[in-house]
């Protein structure tokens, strides 16, 4: 079998928020997440889980060091390739769904392929339809938001978060809002991804059941993954 490539990489990544009293959000980071792994990341509260996803997502940038997504160093993108890319190449997935309330389920899976520009009118609806389907969502293509559950608006945006095939699917605690029962079911969905072709699920959680599902977990205290760092350490 051949060697996984990298999804992800960190070469020793810093990230620092100047002022008077100067933060320390990530430190000195060296990661590599390899394509095709689920992963999860844990650690206390404050402990830069959020902000070292953000980098991963390109959604921040370091203040030293370099973020490498799918060999590219992103380092050298300026604000528009930067936004290119993760238009096309990454899906995000929130705590809170973030879907635009005055439109409906299908067209908000169908913004982010109308803002890629790459298909037709009829493809991107197709394709938006076919992902809610997917997700046992084929009788509400056309509520909005605050006509669905908690557990469906998320499935909504995990459909969002796929509209444009992303090779990466970066999540936020995405369980961090739902009952159990829906808590389950995106976790099983996440994880499910992670069986096609290329593609790579890395999650940001609190929740022990979530992380024990995945491939690897990685650990950050203080802005420093610690592989040791284990939930039942924390305070």
């Amino acid at each position: 079998m051949s060697e996984r490539k990298p999804a992800i990489q960190f070469e020793r990544v810093t990230r620092r928020l100047e002022g008077e009293i100067p933060v320390t959000l990530v430190q000195d980071v060296d990661l590599r997440i390899d394509e095709g792994e689920f992963v999860c990341v844990m650690g206390p509260s404050g402990s830069g889980k959020s902000s070292l996803l953000y980098l991963m997502g390109l959604l921040d940038v370091p203040t030293t060091g370099k973020v490498l997504v799918d060999g590219l160093d992103t380092t050298s993108l300026d604000e528009d390739q930067l936004a290119d890319f993760r238009l096309s190449r990454l899906g995000y997935v929130f705590q809170f769904h973030f879907l635009l309330q005055e439109f409906s389920a299908l067209e908000n899976v169908a913004l982010p392929m109308r803002r890629l520009g790459r298909l037709s009118r009829e493809a991107v609806h197709e394709r938006a339809a076919g992902l809610l389907d997917r997700f046992g969502l084929g009788g509400h293509h056309d509520k909005r938001p605050s006509q669905l559950s908690g557990g469906q608006r998320q499935r909504v945006a995990i459909a969002r978060a796929l509209a444009n095939d992303p090779k990466v699917i970066l999540a936020d605690e995405p369980t961090g809002n739902l009952d159990s029962a829906s808590s389950t079911n995106v976790r099983d969905i996440l994880r499910d991804l992670t069986r096609e072709p290329g593609k790579t699920v890395i999650a940001v959680t609190h929740d022990a059941s979530f992380a024990s599902m995945a491939d690897r977990r990685i650990g950050i205290v203080d802005g420093r993954i610690d592989m040791n760092w284990r939930p039942e350490r924390q305070a």
